[in-house]
């Protein structure tokens, strides 16, 4: 599955945010805690360059709570980067930003200077929720839609810091599959891009193996099936997502399972690890190196050929 989803605002927001980067002293990126690898925007790595950086790992309360804390010790062996797990279900944890932000960037608060910082995040991870809270009021579009933030905007939230909000943003293409299978997961993904029961099959196979128990619990299964499909129909069976003649209605099981998930009714569970994002990359660095070989040896080939067309000439 590739993710075709990149509209011109997320275009034009990209080039924004590469324009007022120097202004910044700090950048905040929100990750979804249930995919905090799949869900980090490549760009923002290369935007920010050696700035300091918040990674708040939102939306804590529908994770793994044993599987994040490993998430913050990785994240946080990156020089400068600072990690927390966040609910924006309690406000407390987003109010503690602040301090996180003065910690980071002690000279801007010792010249008694405003501390500038820019929040990012792919869409649909809770941004705007976030920008609220820390401003007491409501500044930042909130919808279950994903893209719902569409321009650029500075907020001062009278504290010391100056936030500037923006669009959340996909990156123009993501070269690991699984990724694009657990940002559809998830509802980054706007649903009329992604076909249903594939992304469910992807998930229905992930739990098989990962969190087996809590799937037998949600759905009353005396038995775990061995396959994604087998699990998706023994869904069906328990639900009654069924078509008439009792045929398994798989659109309908699909949209229950990934809706059950999103909601956190199957239970605390992550998608990724830091394990599995290692070789991830690994093996996506491997894959763009054949690629680009490949296309090194066509480019060489095509040279070849129109030398050979010049000297025959």
């Amino acid at each position: 599955m590739a993710i075709q989803w990149y509209p011109g605002h997320m275009h034009k927001a990209r080039k924004e945010i590469e324009e007022a980067m120097p202004q910044v002293d700090l950048v905040i990126e929100v990750l979804d805690a249930r995919i905090p690898y799949s869900s980090e925007n490549p760009m923002v790595s290369q935007l920010r360059g050696d700035k300091p950086c918040i990674k708040l790992l939102n939306k804590s309360d529908l994770a793994d709570p044993a599987v994040t804390e490993r998430w913050i010790e990785y994240l946080e062996r990156e020089q400068g980067v600072k990690a927390s797990a966040i609910t924006t279900l309690q406000p407390g944890m987003v109010r503690s930003i602040p301090d996180i932000c003065r910690k980071l960037v002690p000279h801007r608060d010792v010249m008694e200077k405003d501390i500038r910082t820019m929040i990012m995040g792919i869409p649909n991870v809770g941004k705007s929720t976030i920008i609220n809270t820390l401003a007491g009021r409501t500044i930042a579009k909130t919808g279950n839609e994903p893209a719902v933030t569409k321009t650029q905007q500075r907020i001062n939230l009278r504290n010391g810091i100056v936030l500037s909000d923006t669009p959340g943003i996909l990156w123009p293409k993501v070269d690991n599959e699984a990724s694009s299978y657990r940002l559809a997961v998830t509802g980054a993904i706007k649903d009329t891009a992604m076909e249903y029961e594939d992304v469910a099959m992807f998930a229905a196979e992930y739990f098989l193996k990962a969190y087996p128990e809590a799937i037998c619990e949600r759905y009353k299964l005396s038995s775990l099936p061995d396959t994604d499909i087998g699990l998706l129909e023994a869904i069906a069976n328990s639900r009654g997502a069924l078509r008439p003649g009792g045929r398994i209605d798989y659109h309908k099981v699909s949209e229950l399972l990934l809706h059950d998930y999103r909601s956190g009714r199957i239970g605390l569970l992550s998608l990724e690890t830091p394990e599995m994002a290692e070789a991830e990359k690994i093996e996506v660095a491997r894959v763009l190196a054949e690629k680009e070989a490949i296309k090194q040896q066509k480019i060489e080939q095509e040279k070849l050929k129109r030398s050979g067309k010049r000297h025959n000439d």
